[in-house]
């Protein structure tokens, strides 16, 4: 279960990206204020549909809406073999990423967290 480390974006010039190759249960710290971005890239042979999962995600409720289950976690779409790249803002997703947070059905994918 590889940790996925976060790279600072902030200041000027370049910097060195860490990646990680996933490896199906993968874990990461999600920190709100720091406005990630999880990009996911597929160059494996086959499509890969990633979740995000927080082990403590239950429901959610919105007004006009009681409640909303976010305990499957939130799956990307499928990410297109060989060449597809996806980026997950992650405070757009930040309900379900509650509790410990992993990366399930990823193996094959790299991943990038970046953070401003």
């Amino acid at each position: 279960m590889p940790a996925i480390v976060a790279t600072s974006m902030l200041g000027a010039g370049s910097r060195v990206i860490t990646e990680t190759t996933l490896n199906g249960t993968d874990s990461f710290t999600f920190n709100p204020t720091k406005n990630p971005v999880m990009i996911l890239k597929n160059t494996t042979g086959a499509p890969i549909t990633a979740t995000f999962v927080g082990s403590t995600a239950t429901t959610v409720a919105f007004d006009g809406v009681p409640s909303v289950t976010v305990s499957g976690g939130y799956a990307t779409t499928a990410i297109a073999a060989t060449t597809g790249v996806v980026a997950v803002p992650l405070n757009s997703i930040k309900e379900y990423l509650r509790g410990t947070l992993t990366i399930t059905g990823g193996t094959g994918l790299t991943a990038t967290l970046l953070e401003w």
